[in-house]
């Protein structure tokens, strides 16, 4: 597996020029938003969005301001939602950082989530990117309804699998997509391209999303111990949905009962974490996320062979390997 150091070599010089635009693009006259801003800069991840953005531009033609744009859209546009969801879920943390509410408190918070959100459209029309801004907007309200469906099905936790699926796609899968069709449409590309490249990120960001639930049972020695987050939080994950389906009525009953009631009671915790385990859950689980990853693959190859569509190809194969 590439790590991601190497995946971001063809694009490395394309990433440092984003983030000098990124922290220009940030920046306020309000010197209170203005080091807020700062703060969110300095606690960047690893850039994935940006790289789906440029390595998508790259695989269809060439990197051009457009690219920019699209990839300064989407991170402005995230990070709205995500300082915005610190807030509702009264989180104090988030990549080791933490969040703005937990320093500046809840009303600054939304109001810096609302500045980033208006700097995400000025961008986009000031440079005339309405092809851009309406995929990005689309994947914005693609989260906004997966994130109510999923708290919608959460009261009474009966989520099927394709409910399930429906959820993740619009939560995660519509940004990764959305990354990837904006690369391609900075390229000017035709629609056909674009479409083929927003397929393959939904189907990266499926793969992606069932990695991430997979690590809440802590399967094998790579990921370490189960944590049970998502079981405290009472989201219904797919490695839960499937051992819940093969369950006899009376053990369903029992398992829906510790996950709706007694979610914050560690031992009750351990107990689905191993329920889940023992019925082969993870297992099912990390057969659907390689599926989802081989349907992705499928449709890279289908654009010229370069070393921007190998990086692609790592950073596929990274999503479905991290160990974190």
């Amino acid at each position: 597996m590439l790590s991601i150091k190497e995946v971001q070599a063809p694009i490395h010089s394309e990433i440092a020029e984003f983030e000098i635009r990124f922290r220009e693009a940030m920046k306020s006259r309000t010197v209170l938003l203005d080091k807020i801003t700062h703060y969110i800069v300095k606690r960047k991840g690893k850039q994935m969005r940006p790289m789906f953005v440029f390595l998508s531009a790259k695989t269809c033609g060439e990197i051009s301001d457009s690219a920019y744009t699209g990839a300064g859209l989407i991170e402005l546009l995230h990070t709205a939602t995500l300082v915005h969801d610190d807030v509702v879920d009264d989180s104090n943390e988030r990549r080791g950082f933490f969040s703005l509410n937990a320093l500046w408190k809840n009303k600054i918070a939304v109001l810096v989530g609302d500045y980033l959100l208006s700097k995400g459209l000025l961008l986009s029309i000031d440079k005339g990117e309405f092809r851009l801004l309406q995929i990005v907007s689309n994947a914005v309200r693609e989260m906004s309804e997966g994130e109510l469906l999923q708290i919608e099905k959460a009261r009474k936790l009966n989520i099927t699998e394709e409910i399930y699926y429906e959820i993740i796609r619009q939560k995660t899968a519509s940004l990764v997509a959305a990354c990837c069709a904006c690369g391609a449409a900075s390229t000017k590309c035709d629609e056909a391209a674009i479409d083929k490249m927003y397929q393959f990120g939904e189907h990266v960001g499926m793969a992606f999303q069932i990695k991430d639930d997979i690590f809440d049972f802590g399967s094998g020695e790579d990921i370490g111990k189960p944590t049970g987050i998502d079981i405290k939080e009472k989201k219904m994950t797919l490695p839960l949905i499937y051992a819940l389906n093969n369950a006899e009525k009376g053990v369903r009953r029992k398992i829906i009962n510790y996950v709706k009631n007694h979610n914050e009671d560690p031992k009750k915790v351990q107990e689905v974490v191993d329920f889940v385990l023992k019925s082969g859950g993870v297992q099912y689980a990390t057969k659907r996320m390689h599926e989802f990853k081989d349907k992705a693959l499928t449709i890279l190859h289908t654009f010229p062979e370069s070393e921007y569509r190998r990086a692609l190809e790592g950073l596929v194969l990274y999503t479905v390997e991290r160990k974190k």
